[in-house]
């Protein structure tokens, strides 16, 4: 079977998993939360496999290069770390509502990539033939979903505390829709965590980039886009939890802050790439 066919397989059951996450909350079904959970893995499963074939294929191509190369490879890499980080902290909060609000971002980005991205299996340019590559994609996507999930845990914030400020008592009505979400103070530090997670993966991508760009092209920075979109990435983080840790910001403003920090990761991994020039953008083709 080729990789391909398994990154059809895990589209599919990225869909099934983001299907049923809102099934659970619609219908506070444990049973239901539970088999999303159990597609969900099942998914990570078939796209690690995916990851592992292409890898395989690449190899009997003669290239033999980790699968990270393209925007294709990296859309479908970036699914499978949204899905590790989230797996991770569902192991430790049990929060499958959750679910509802991060499968979106892995399923639309396997869907996009299965879609409409070329998925052919190319040789690297001599920039891009340095095990640097792989050290900096990695980092920088598991920090990259780090992000997506805080995105997801904020966005779940500011619908229950808008719901709670609405009832007029703090309190969600009984029996309403929203009681299966977390706390809003779970909800915080889910959104804390994953940036914890994300801001130092980052931090080594950021660091990894300017080892390969120094081997690559014999600087370390050259204010590229991409480069310099990296870094406003990277601060604004930072600013979040130098304000969480001097100022005390949690809640409301952390989930802005968490939010508006996702979209500029967005615009810096998609936006740089597909829409202005520079040493990255070898993305877009």
């Amino acid at each position: 079977m080729s990789s391909a066919q398994f990154f059809d397989f895990t589209t599919i059951a990225y869909f099934v998993a983001m299907v049923l996450f809102i099934a659970f909350i619609a219908t506070k079904n444990k049973n239901v939360g539970l088999i999303a959970t159990l597609v969900a893995w099942a998914g990570f499963a078939l796209n690690t496999i995916a990851i592992s074939v292409r890898w395989s294929e690449s190899i009997a191509l003669g290239y033999g290069h980790a699968p990270l190369s393209n925007l294709y490879e990296s859309i479908v890499f970036f699914a499978w770390s949204i899905l590790l980080v989230y797996l991770l902290l569902d192991l430790k909060y049990k929060q499958r509502s959750l679910g509802a609000f991060v499968m979106p971002f892995a399923f639309l980005g396997m869907a996009w990539a299965q879609l409409s991205l070329n998925d052919s299996i190319e040789p690297l340019v001599p920039a891009l033939q340095s095990n640097w590559l792989t050290y900096h994609v990695i980092t920088c996507f598991i920090g990259y979903a780090g992000f997506a999930v805080a995105c997801g845990a904020s966005i779940m914030y500011l619908i229950k505390v808008g719901k709670e400020e609405k009832s007029g008592d703090g309190r969600n009505p009984a029996g309403g829709v929203l009681s299966i979400f977390p706390s809003t103070r779970i909800l915080d530090d889910i959104n804390y965590k994953a940036i914890m997670l994300g801001f130092p993966m980052l931090t080594l991508g950021i660091i990894t980039g300017a080892a390969w760009a120094n081997y690559a092209w014999g600087t370390y920075w050259s204010w590229d886009p991409k480069e310099t979109w990296s870094l406003i990435v990277w601060f604004i983080y930072a600013a979040f939890l130098h304000a969480r840790f001097t100022r005390g910001w949690v809640g409301r403003k952390a989930a802005w802050l968490s939010i508006f920090g996702f979209a500029a990761t967005m615009f810096c991994y998609l936006g740089v790439n597909l829409v202005l020039s520079g040493l990255h953008s070898y993305g877009g083709s």
